[in-house]
């Protein structure tokens, strides 16, 4: 694959392109001027197609820098609108694999939240659901395994709020593993981030019929502490 650096396909076709999204990797353009995965796959589609002038690619729902795992993206306008609308109604469906710190009583359970984001320091509180710009946070968890005094975790996120997982979950004591930001002293400098987009449920745009698409984190640690998956 053309570009900077090689992107996995998943899926693709007239009008879906569904790939792998490499950790700590942008997934657009910022202040930072790194590099970021749409730019990436729009020089590799005018490569691989020969495409003249600037090539259309949207981009339908993001995941933080640190994270990696499925994305979608839509190759048409058409196919972008009615991906948003889906989003929209919930028929979009994401699920994450996350490895938290220590295990939740209830091992299956929904963590709903009001969240807010100051932009300024781009992190997100939670606050109480009365407070001005407070944003409903719905997430579903199961806890597939634990080891030590780590666990296993898959969400199924219900709400797409930033930094939503790694909030809710740090705020029921449970923080992420290598999390910088929400992680109260347990994580260290250079230790990755362990989330993952591992399965996204869509209709396709066009055809529409029911689909999914998956992605397994790496064999890395903290991953292969639960190497059953792998």
């Amino acid at each position: 694959m053309g570009g900077r650096r090689i992107i996995r396909i998943i899926y693709e076709d007239n009008h879906l392109l569904v790939v792998e999204k490499p950790v700590n990797v942008l997934t657009q353009g910022d202040i930072t001027g790194d590099e970021d995965l749409l730019t990436i796959l729009k020089e590799d589609i005018k490569k691989r197609y020969n495409k003249p002038g600037n090539v259309y690619l949207g981009l339908v729902h993001r995941l933080d820098r640190p994270v990696g795992g499925v994305m979608v993206f839509a190759k048409t306008s058409k196919a972008a609108s009615r991906l948003s609308d889906q989003i929209r109604t919930g028929s979009f469906e994401k699920s994450y694999l996350a490895v938290i710190y220590g295990t939740p009583d209830c091992l299956k359970g929904r963590l709903e939240h009001y969240l807010i984001k100051d932009n300024r320091m781009n992190k997100v509180y939670v606050v109480d659901n009365a407070e001005k710009g407070g944003k409903k946070a719905i997430l579903e968890y199961e806890v597939l395994k634990s080891k030590g005094n780590m666990s296993l975790v898959k969400i199924n996120l219900l709400t797409g709020r930033p930094h939503q997982i790694r909030v809710q979950f740090a705020t029921m004591g449970y923080p992420l593993y290598g999390d910088q930001k929400y992680n109260a002293g347990l994580s260290r400098a250079g230790e990755q981030l362990a989330l993952w987009s591992y399965v996204v449920r869509l209709i396709h745009p066009v055809k529409k019929e029911k689909m999914a698409f998956q992605s397994n984190p790496p064999e890395t640690y903290p991953w292969n502490v639960f190497n059953f998956l792998f």
